[in-house]
């Protein structure tokens, strides 16, 4: 390591004042090179050199399982827990961040904290009336769709030239959502229908909403095979939820289907494969395959990585601190199979992890500080 020289001075003699000051000078500007510069550190500046050079990521969100019932031996969800395990590495302290759904998928792409309504899963399409904002990024106020000021995942990738979209099963319509401050009638399944708009995270920011683009980015899941036909076509990061009965929240189904994981597992059996096997997945792909929350008991609604509940809410969920464990899967390239790792990970840090691959600032809660993100554990091919 290389050392400044040190400077000294006879017994008895004292440096001068232009001395010291350029020692002080010389230790500041140590100090703020050892820490990444003067300014707030930015995720690519931070980016670890062993992460993937570059990277289609693909989040599949099912619901309200906890980690037990998934990847334990009785688990309902064989081709997840079994097949898919054995070519992935399993994040067995995966954590949701709070109760119920929204606030989970809120949390994923734009490190926002729960709030009251976002709790209770937005039963009413409101506006969130914003007072103010504090640190780490978290707008003060309550309600469900955020102000344009409130930026996420997508605006961070558009401004980079990046692109992305969330496919969602059954929702027919691109970009759909009720209508500002009417009741949310996708709240229950319906035969034909079982499309929720609280497990469409896009659609509770008015930046997005408002934009023209949102028709193109946030579009019906049968419109993923076609994208994922070259690379080219394939979006840098892709969302996608299965409706109410293929998540795994139902059971049984309006349309008959058991539900559950049984279902979850039999859609996961048709999608992935159609994920896998495409170029951009075989080039550099990463998918991560995890669940909102647990629906665990009580007990079992803690909280992993030091998130705190926001300035909007006494605690992250309605259950207790956090959303419970609930486990993620990554398959990648770049990941070795049948592994595990036992680092502690949430919500937030999966889209601290995303803005670490594209080197994007850190939004939110992904910017707490000491907050894991993927590493060697994850992209240990090779390792």
């Amino acid at each position: 390591m290389n050392r400044l020289p040190l400077l000294s001075a006879r017994p008895g003699r004292r440096l001068p004042a232009v001395v010291l000051a350029a020692v002080a000078v010389i230790v500041l500007v140590a100090a703020a090179l050892l820490r990444g510069g003067f300014g707030p550190a930015r995720a690519a500046d931070q980016t670890p050199q062993y992460l993937p050079s570059s990277a289609h990521v693909f989040v599949i969100n099912l619901e309200n399982k906890g980690y037990d019932e998934t990847w334990g031996p009785g688990s309902q969800a064989p081709y997840l827990s079994q097949t898919l395990r054995s070519q992935g590495v399993l994040l067995n302290s995966y954590y949701g961040i709070g109760h119920n759904s929204l606030d989970n998928y809120i949390a994923e792409i734009s490190g926002q904290g729960p709030n009251d309504q976002t709790q209770a899963d937005c039963q009413t399409y409101s506006p969130f009336v914003q007072t103010g904002t504090v640190a780490p990024g978290q707008a003060v106020g309550s309600g469900c769709v955020y102000p344009t000021g409130v930026p996420t995942l997508a605006d961070q990738l558009t401004g980079a030239g990046k692109t992305w979209k969330g496919y969602m099963e059954d929702m027919g319509t691109p970009c759909r959502h009720p209508q500002l401050g009417t009741v949310d009638d996708t709240q229950k399944a319906r035969v034909g229908d079982q499309y929720a708009a609280r497990h469409n995270p896009f659609v509770y920011f008015a930046a997005i909403t408002g934009s023209p683009s949102c028709a193109a980015n946030d579009v019906d899941l049968s419109a993923l095979p076609n994208d994922l036909g070259s690379v080219s076509s394939t979006p840098d990061v892709s969302f996608i939820t299965p409706n109410l009965c293929h998540d795994g929240h139902d059971s049984p189904c309006v349309d008959g289907e058991p539900g559950g994981l049984v279902s979850a597992d039999a859609w996961l059996k048709q999608w992935v494969p159609v994920i896998t096997g495409s170029p951009a997945f075989k080039q550099d792909g990463v998918l991560v395959i995890t669940f909102d929350e647990s629906d665990g008991p009580q007990t079992d609604s803690t909280a992993c990585c030091g998130e705190g509940p926001g300035p909007n809410a006494p605690e992250p969920g309605i259950a207790g601190m956090g959303g419970g464990r609930v486990g993620a899967l990554v398959l990648s390239p770049s990941t070795a199979g049948g592994t595990w790792s036992t680092t502690p990970y949430n919500h937030y840090s999966l889209l601290a992890s995303i803005e670490d691959l594209f080197h994007l600032p850190y939004l939110g809660y992904a910017g707490t500080p000491g907050l894991n993100r993927f590493g060697l554990d994850v992209f240990n091919k090779g390792v």
